[in-house]
C-alpha cells in the first residue's frame, strides 16, 4: 500500500477567463507543483486569497483535474473516471461555508446523507452516524435542526457528515473562515483530535497563522507556487520573510521577535504563550 496519502506530480492548473474584449485569457492558478503528503500527516497550507490554495484543495479530491501533471490519492489517479468515487470516499472535503454542506432538516439525517449515497446498509449507517457525532462532540444535538446551530456547531456537523463516509484523509478548505473565535476553537480542537486520536491524514488550508501551529508541516503558497516549506518553528521563526509575503506569524512569535530586536536574548522560534513565559 502506498505510504503516501496524496501525491501531486508536476501539476499545473489553468482557468479560462475572458477579458473585457471577450478574448480568452489563460489564468494559471497552480504552477508546476510537487507535493507528497504522508499517511497520518497533519499538513497546513497557508496563503493569501488568490494564492491558489483552494484550487489545490479541489485538485486533491478530484473536483478539478490538472491541466498538466497528475494527482494521486492513495495511489489512484484523479483522472481515472472509474476511481473518482473511491477517491472522494478516501479524501473527504470540508468547505468554508457549512450551510452549503448541510442538506437535511435534522442533524443525524444530515450526517447519514453521505453513507446513504454510498449504498451502505441502514444498520451500518446508524452506527457510523453515532460514531461520527461522538467524535465531533455533537451527539446531544442529533435531533436538532442544523439551521438553529451556531457556526462552529454547523461546521462540526459538516465534518461528521464526511467522517460517516470513513475517509482516511480529510481536506479542510478554510473551515473556520466564517466562524467566531469560539467556533474556530471548536473546529481546531476537532481537527487535532481527528489527526492525533483517529490518525486521519489532515490537509488544512487556512490564512490564520495560529491555526498552523499544530501542524506537522506547513506549505506556504504564493501565486500558485510553493515558496516556503517546513515545520511550524522553521516557518514562523522567519518573521521577515513571512511579512514580505504579506503573511503574519502567531502573535507570541511576533512578540518574541520584537523583544529580540530590543536586545533581549530570547528564542524567536516560540509558538505558544507557555513557551514565551518560560523563556522570559
Amino acid at each position: 500500500m502506498a505510504e503516501e496519502m496524496i501525491k501531486i506530480e508536476n501539476v499545473t492548473y489553468e482557468y479560462n477567463s475572458y477579458n473585457s474584449l471577450g478574448e480568452e485569457d489563460k489564468l494559471i492558478a497552480i504552477k508546476d507543483i510537487n507535493i507528497s503528503i504522508k499517511k497520518g500527516e497533519h499538513l497546513v497550507i497557508l496563503g493569501h486569497n488568490g494564492s491558489g490554495k483552494s484550487t489545490l484543495a479541489k485538485l486533491m479530491n478530484g473536483l478539478l483535474l490538472p491541466t498538466k501533471g497528475d494527482v494521486y490519492v492513495n495511489g489512484m489517479n484523479t483522472k481515472d473516471e472509474d476511481k473518482i468515487w473511491y477517491i472522494r470516499e478516501t479524501a473527504g472535503m470540508v468547505f468554508q461555508n457549512p450551510d452549503n454542506q448541510l442538506v437535511a432538516t435534522i442533524v443525524e439525517e444530515d450526517v447519514a446523507f453521505g453513507p446513504e449515497n454510498l449504498g451502505i446498509p441502514p444498520e451500518e449507517i446508524r452506527k457510523r452516524v453515532d460514531e461520527a457525532l461522538e467524535l465531533v462532540e455533537m451527539t446531544e444535538y442529533k435531533k436538532h435542526a442544523p439551521h438553529l446551530l451556531s457556526g462552529g456547531q454547523k461546521q462540526r456537523v459538516a465534518i461528521a457528515g464526511i467522517l460517516a463516509m470513513r475517509p482516511e484523509c480529510i481536506i479542510l478548505d478554510e473551515p473556520t473562515a466564517m466562524l467566531d473565535p469560539n467556533g474556530r476553537k471548536e473546529i481546531i480542537n476537532t481537527i487535532k483530535k481527528l489527526n492525533k486520536e483517529e490518525h486521519k491524514t489532515i490537509v488544512h488550508i487556512t490564512h490564520y497563522m495560529d491555526e498552523a501551529v499544530e501542524a506537522d508541516r506547513i506549505l506556504v503558497i504564493k501565486k500558485g507556487q510553493i515558496v516556503m516549506e517546513g515545520n511550524p518553528r522553521e516557518i514562523f521563526s522567519q518573521v521577515e520573510r513571512m511579512k514580505a509575503l504579506g503573511l503574519d506569524v502567531p502573535q507570541v512569535t511576533e512578540l518574541a521577535y520584537e523583544l529580540k530586536k530590543e536586545g533581549i536574548n530570547i528564542d524567536t522560534s516560540i509558538l505558544t504563550v507557555e513557551e514565551l513565559v518560560n523563556a522570559l
